[in-house]
């Protein structure tokens, strides 16, 4: 998994936490089979952030923001 990349608890939490939660408002737009393939690209984005992001809600919104305006 990419988040083994990870090594501080509280970083991998907020890791997760972030992924779940953009994955909940994306998956439903998303065909599914292309599922694995965008949870991947999105587990990507949130590692880039979760050391800079101010918290957990500043986090979920560059994560977003940037899985949308990639292609």
């Amino acid at each position: 998994m990419l988040f083994s990349s990870l090594t501080d608890p509280v970083e991998l939490a907020r890791a997760q936490s972030a992924l779940d939660a953009a994955w909940a408002k994306l998956s439903s737009q998303i065909h599914e089979d292309d599922w694995v393939r965008e949870r991947a690209r999105l587990s990507h984005i949130v590692v880039s952030f979760v050391g800079t992001a101010l918290d957990e809600d500043d986090l979920l919104g560059r994560v977003l923001e940037r899985y949308r305006k990639q292609p």
